[in-house]
């Protein structure tokens, strides 16, 4: 008996230009907006919770976005600011709503900030530890390299991050992220291989800059999984629970069952404010418990920390979150970012899709971090 006809999945598979279909530039605005319908695998998550937030909109912080001009690209899916209890400006594209997840990239990053600290604050990982004393089989990219060091984005390897090279090694560990499937029949590659296979030599970041590798967050994640008394899936359903999201949150899973702390999050946006507050809350959850360690978030602002590169000379790399000492937030592949303003409490959740060719714009992610700056210190 012959199999049934059957043919490649379009979204998964990868083109000429080595990225699969969802994020081919035609297809990256739908498929960063259905993201979570698309991963190859997601765990998906509900709060038993909701944080209520009632619309008391700010008149000068909706002027402040005016001027800004952050919410007339087309790039532009959704803005929400907000501090406790009040959502003080919402804005969200014709083709988004309020309700729905977008992939937020590598703000999904954070998320290992709240899962350190605790297992460091709980003894359980110590950041002057090598990596290779908890994972003894890793591979010469990283074992010498000391837990602190991929916090900080503070590695030197040979892992690659440059989003204009097609032949990039974040490309190859999409496959590991369940975000793409390899050439034909081939196996997809499970985080752990991926993790093994890496290569390098000497871990001394010698550039003066923060060295950016989603790679270390891979490693990060593997750590966690083996040092703590819970799943992982336990963890991120304590993050659900203490933030309080009104919506879902999906993060895709490696072919093993890892979360894909790196980049695989979607949120919408009044959740991706709601888990700002979270972290402004220093991790107090919408229903008493706390996660991560609110003692470790706040030496995030102020401990020396690598710059984060040349453009960005202001802000810093620190526990894997960026900080400029004030705010603590994240930029996303494709134009998200969160900032938590820790002194006001207040927080802005952006969403946006950038469809160019490779995906990524240095200058357009300074331009919306330096206008979110302007936004929450116009009434702070």
């Amino acid at each position: 008996m012959t199999d049934p006809e059957s043919y490649p999945n379009p979204d998964l598979t990868v083109g000429d230009d080595n990225k699969q279909g969802w994020n081919q530039p035609r297809n990256r605005r739908a498929g960063f907006h259905n993201a979570h319908l698309i991963f190859r695998r997601c765990l998906m998550m509900r709060s038993r919770r909701v944080l209520k937030l009632s619309h008391e909109p700010d008149e000068f912080i909706r002027q402040r976005v005016a001027r800004s001009k952050i919410t007339k690209g087309k790039e532009f899916s959704a803005l929400v600011v907000a501090d406790n209890g009040r959502i003080l400006f919402e804005s969200h594209a014709k083709d988004f709503g309020p309700n729905l997840p977008h992939s937020i990239q590598s703000v999904t990053k954070m998320h290992i900030h709240l899962i350190m600290g605790q297992l460091i604050s709980e003894g359980l990982v110590q950041p002057d530890h090598t990596v290779a004393e908890y994972l003894p089989w890793i591979g010469t990219a990283y074992a010498a390299a000391r837990v602190g060091q991929l916090l900080d984005m503070d590695v030197a390897n040979d892992f690659s991050e440059d989003y204009d090279n097609p032949d990039a090694d974040c490309y190859t560990e999409e496959e590991a992220l369940g975000w793409r499937l390899p050439d034909g029949d081939r196996p997809e590659i499970s985080l752990k291989d991926f993790a093994a296979g890496l290569t390098g030599s000497d871990p001394a970041n010698k550039t003066g800059f923060a060295d950016y590798k989603s790679a270390n967050t891979d490693i990060l994640t593997l750590i966690a999984a083996s040092v703590s008394p819970i799943p992982l899936s336990r963890h991120i359903e304590a993050i659900v629970d203490a933030a309080g999201y009104e919506g879902s949150f999906h993060i895709s899973l490696s072919p093993e069952g890892h979360p894909a702390f790196s980049g695989g999050g979607c949120l919408g946006a009044r959740d991706l404010a709601r888990f700002g507050l979270l972290l402004a809350r220093g991790g107090q959850g919408v229903s008493g418990g706390v996660v991560g360690a609110a003692q470790f978030t706040a030496l995030t602002l102020s401990r020396p920390a690598p710059q984060l590169s040349p453009t960005r000379p202001w802000m810093r790399y620190s526990n894997h979150v960026m900080t400029n000492g004030r705010w603590l937030g994240h930029a996303g592949y494709g134009g998200q970012f969160l900032m938590v303003d820790m002194k006001s409490g207040r927080v802005a959740a952006y969403l946006s899709v950038l469809e160019n060719d490779s995906g990524y714009d240095e200058a357009y992610m300074c331009w919306i971090i330096r206008s979110l700056e302007t936004i929450l210190a116009a009434s702070g």
